[in-house]
């Protein structure tokens, strides 16, 4: 079918979500250029929306771009921030434009083009049989992008009922991330196996009953918003916890509920500076590095999420009741700095990027680039693993230079870099085989899943899904001794779920249908 920007703009009104519009009041001019030339203005105002062709009042926001840049852009064909970063779409108050596209839904070519395309065969959702150690436990999951969708994965691999609440209109803004394959991200892939996926309008009454319905026999909300906004919406800790009072309740955020930048946005980038983190992650130049992973997000945000799940249901063992846990992401990331931080208070002396002794200081705990450009990673610290080494290269005399002075080590470091330079990096495993020194590879991300201990601990699982194709996620990190266990479903189609979440809280066909029929809930 042929999409044209007329079409796409002429879809506004259809469009517009006057729940979303609350409080809004915006006069924007789209000035499109290129195969096509238009000039339209979207006025939003006491809730509703009007289109006017050309140009009318004074706008608060414009929007310049060629027709073919905002056809790819309202069909998911292109990146909005890309776009803007590159110049291809001139926004002149981005702070309005924000608050203004929450306010539409998506546009979608077979809703509104005049001849809807056939729409695809509905694939309906394998039922799921879940065991493991959380099996039973029924955790409802607001959360979006990386932290709380892997915690909230990981909780699902272990067995709980993970059911994950988007808004049929604006889902999980991960589902559009780059790379895709036939239209599935492979990022939303591996953040969200063996959830089951609920779509439903949450901000409209039958959509808020619908939620307040699913609490009352739940165990766990997991949400990742800004603090105040489940508040603002109906869904915060006092009014859930009405309807169900032992429900544990996990807040995930960038500075915390409360504090002077509770409010203030953010990225893993900002909680690493800020947590201090990044300020010891550099080169012995002094140059900072951003680490190659979110580290704030991760171990920060989901590790820490699935901690304050585990220990708020230990504590609702003892209390019978639930709880609210508050999970910083940048209050997460200090722990990372303990030793660092513990050196500073013994010495007096902050360590800088690459000298603290577990950072690089050192030339037995230390990465070295071998013959074929390929590294390997020495972590040879304490003396029994460090005089092997050099037994085995018969070098007796780096034992003893080891902790010399500053210049000596220094020196040390580029004589072992300059040793490692001589063979490759296989040549050297198989030199170093059957000593213990710490000695291993630093496997690219295309060698993990050949990487044999990584195999053998059933770190990589394989799916199928039948529009992305076969790929692999990683496994959940955590092993059981008596409790055997595997759940193996792919990442939910949105809505996938959607009536067999209704039938469990009972809701009966026809409820559903109608539901259905009025856009609250999207099923397939």
């Amino acid at each position: 079918m042929h999409i044209t920007a007329r079409d796409i703009i002429t879809s506004i009104p259809r469009r517009f979500r006057s729940e979303k519009a609350a409080g809004v009041t915006a006069t924007v001019h789209l000035d499109i250029s290129g195969e096509e030339t238009l000039y339209y203005t979207v006025i939003i105002r006491e809730g509703k929306c009007e289109l006017r062709e050309g140009a009318h009042g004074q706008p608060d926001c414009v929007v310049k771009t060629k027709a073919k840049t905002y056809i790819d852009l309202e069909t998911g064909k292109a990146n909005p921030q890309m776009a803007l970063m590159l110049g291809k779409v001139k926004v002149s108050n981005l702070a309005v434009m924000m608050q203004f596209v929450k306010c539409f839904r998506k546009f979608d070519p077979s809703v509104y083009e005049q001849k809807r395309a056939a729409p695809r065969q509905a694939r309906p959702a394998a039922p799921m049989t879940k065991t493991g150690p959380l099996a039973g436990l029924k955790v409802i999951d607001f959360t979006r992008l990386l932290p709380g969708p892997l915690a909230t994965m990981f909780l699902a691999d272990m067995g709980a009922d993970v059911i994950k609440i988007e808004d049929p209109d604006s889902p999980d803004y991960v589902r559009d991330f780059e790379p895709r394959v036939n239209g599935v991200s492979m990022f939303y892939l591996a953040l969200n196996r063996n959830k089951r996926s609920l779509a439903v309008n949450y901000l409209q009454p039958e959509g808020k009953e619908i939620i307040y319905d699913l609490v009352k026999n739940a165990d766990v909300v997991v949400e990742q918003f800004r603090p105040g906004v489940m508040q603002e919406i109906g869904f915060g800790y006092d009014a859930l916890r009405a309807i169900n009072p032992r429900l544990i309740y996990v807040s995930v955020s960038g500075y915390g509920q409360h504090g002077s930048r509770a409010r203030e946005a953010g990225h893993d980038l900002n909680y690493i500076a800020l947590g201090g983190a990044l300020g010891i992650t550099g080169t012995a130049a002094g140059e900072l590095t951003i680490p190659g992973f979110q580290l704030a997000d991760i171990g920060g945000g989901s590790y820490m999420a699935m901690v304050a799940v585990l220990a708020a249901l230990y504590q609702r063992e003892k209390t019978g009741r639930g709880e609210w846990v508050d999970v910083s992401m940048t209050d997460a990331v200090l722990p990372f700095c303990t030793l660092p931080f513990a050196y500073m208070q013994g010495t007096g002396n902050a360590p800088a990027p690459a000298q603290f002794e577990l950072s690089g200081a050192l030339a037995n705990y230390n990465v070295y680039r071998c013959a074929d450009g390929r590294y390997v990673a020495l972590g040879s610290l304490e003396p029994k693993f460090w005089n092997a080494f050099c037994r085995k290269l018969n070098r007796h005399d780096w034992a003893e230079r080891l902790l010399g002075s500053n210049e000596d080590v220094k020196q040390l470091k580029e004589e072992v870099k300059a040793l490692f330079l001589t063979k490759t990096r296989d040549e050297w495993l198989a030199f170093f085989r059957g000593e213990d020194i710490c000695l291993t590879t630093v496997n690219s991300l295309s060698e993990l899943t050949a990487d044999a201990g990584l195999r053998g601990r059933n770190m990589f699982l394989a799916f199928e899904h039948p529009d992305g194709g076969k790929y692999h996620t990683i496994n959940q990190p955590l092993k059981f001794l008596s409790s055997q266990f595997q759940n193996s479903y792919p990442a939910p189609e949105l809505g996938a779920h959607s009536a067999d979440v209704l039938q469990e809280i009972g809701y009966d066909p026809s409820k559903i249908e109608r539901l259905q029929q009025s856009g609250i809930v999207k099923s397939i």
